[in-house]
């Protein structure tokens, strides 16, 4: 079997992108994606695709991009490499829901190589709820263990835990959500061939529309307080700052002089800050806060 070259992985992540989108404008039933191409000056591209103002959906993003030029030093430092050029492809999505019972998600598959040859995937996938529901990420927690488990039966622990330690916000002590699974610096070994590791991060990018679309189908239809939804601003403004402050992403986009919008859609329309807030000790808030810790068994909770 021929190993997968950029090219192959470019147009395997474009086809995903679409893939996603039409799934979940369906499932939102009210919203439809807006498409931006777009051009990168030191070379390559991306599509944005852009949903606002939906029935389910307030703001989800899925963005494409394949983009080649120069490393900088500071990327170079970053990325603990000497080469001097790259590629990068990848589809990279965040969604955030109108209701405070469906939570957020985000996504990611990538892939990088350099002109030295030097090659590898990484990626993810981790939920956000609003509030917890531990059969809802227990359940999603097993999708992700069925899912690796066909790639590698040690995985889905390995890459859990990299997850937990990943979406961590160290000034909060807490994690950002009920976590899922993390991985970067993927490369083939005696167990694991290119093309065993690129279908796998395929696997985990098609996987994302039916995980969500059932979270948005057995969610979006219940009722919701002012008090709830002023909960869901204040998680959104712990998610703001994972996103500015620890993520990868962001962080190699905006080195990478890469599209100032595209990189920062994964911010939601609303956000709250409130000045040393603590929910009541017996409230759902507090059960929520209780969860968000490293090292839950979620496939265990029943």
């Amino acid at each position: 079997m021929t190993s997968p070259q950029r090219n192959d992985i470019e147009l395997a992540y474009r086809q995903i992108q679409e893939e996603i989108c039409s799934a979940i404008a369906i499932a939102d039933a009210g919203g439809s994606f807006s498409i931006e191409p777009w051009l990168r000056e030191e070379g390559g591209g991306g599509i944005t695709r852009i949903l606002q103002g939906g029935k389910v959906l307030e703001k989800a993003g899925v963005n494409f991009s394949a983009v080649e030029g120069t490393l900088d030093p500071m990327m170079q430092q970053s990325l603990k490499i000497e080469a001097n050029n790259f590629f990068a492809t990848g589809v990279s999505i965040v969604m955030h829901p109108i209701n405070p019972h469906v939570p957020i998600i985000h996504m990611n598959i990538r892939y990088f190589e350099t002109d030295r040859g030097d090659f590898w995937f990484g990626g993810g996938i981790d939920l956000t709820p609003h509030y917890v529901m531990p059969e809802q990420a227990s359940w999603f927690h097993k999708q992700l263990q069925a899912t690796c488990a066909i790639y590698d039966k040690d995985w889905y622990q390995q890459f859990k835990a990299w997850a937990d330690e990943y979406f961590f916000i160290p000034h909060r002590n807490e994690t950002r959500g009920v976590g899922g699974i993390f991985y970067d610096h993927l490369k083939p070994d005696a167990s694991h061939s290119k093309e065993t590791i690129f279908q796998f991060s395929c696997a985990i990018g098609r996987l994302f529309p039916v995980v969500y679309s059932h979270l948005m189908y057995i969610n979006m239809g219940k009722p919701f307080t002012p008090a709830e939804k002023e909960w869901q601003l204040l998680r959104r403004g712990r998610y703001v700052e994972f996103n500015l402050v620890y993520d990868r992403g962001t962080k190699f986009g905006l080195y990478s002089n890469g599209r100032t919008e595209s990189i920062l859609m994964s911010l939601p329309m609303e956000a709250r800050w409130y000045y040393d807030h603590h929910p009541n000790s017996e409230s759902p808030e507090a059960s929520t806060s209780a969860y968000l810790r490293k090292g839950v068994d979620w496939v265990g909770i029943e």
